[in-house]
């Protein structure tokens, strides 16, 4: 990548920033990792019906349509921590049950919806990555079994972290597509 990105619509992003807003340096390629790989996600699911992104075709409990559900709400949930820590973030008491439906595609829900959802949460961390007034800036995280107590981390991490979330699910959606249809993402 080049040390001065255009932020354009890579990938069928349309993104909150303006096509004509240039970012320099570790913001874009900040932005433009993170759009490539919700551009590979976004592409796992084309021309699939709503039926179709339900399926569990694998051992696993995934579906694609809950995997797009998933990466939204956790992107959405960290871009709020990365502004106002943890106590922005904070979506009730944690409780296993919870946490497991955020994987599933309900029958109120489709895939267009979940999809549209995605942009909309995507363009709001585009903006973000575009205006956070400093990524070395750091909250506390929560209190959780998963984290080293006490332990903080920076909007840079928080981005980090989004983008290794959004290649994970890419992998597991590309195998759940394959396992529907034969599609794959690349290949």
């Amino acid at each position: 990548m080049t040390e001065s990105s255009t932020m354009s619509s890579s990938h069928g992003d349309s993104g909150a920033v303006n096509d004509a807003t240039t970012l320099t340096g570790e913001r874009a390629d900040l932005l433009e990792s993170i759009r490539r790989h919700r551009y590979f996600l976004r592409y796992t699911v084309r021309d699939l019906t709503d039926e179709q992104a339900g399926l569990r075709p694998t051992a696993s409990a995934l579906c694609l349509g809950g995997l797009i559900k998933h990466v939204a709400e956790t992107e959405e949930m960290w871009m709020k921590f990365a502004v106002g820590g943890a106590e922005a973030m904070s979506t009730g008491e944690w409780n296993v049950d919870a946490w497991m439906s955020r994987f599933d595609m309900t029958p109120s829900e489709t895939l267009a919806g979940l999809l549209a959802d995605y942009e909309r949460v995507a363009q709001r961390t585009d903006e973000l990555i575009a205006t956070l007034p400093d990524l070395d800036h750091s909250f506390p995280l929560p209190e959780a079994p998963w984290f080293e107590p006490g332990a903080s981390w920076s909007a840079r991490r928080v981005l980090l972290h989004v983008l290794a979330e959004t290649s994970q699910h890419a992998g597991h959606a590309d195998i759940l597509r394959e396992t529907i249809d034969g599609s794959k993402t690349m290949g």
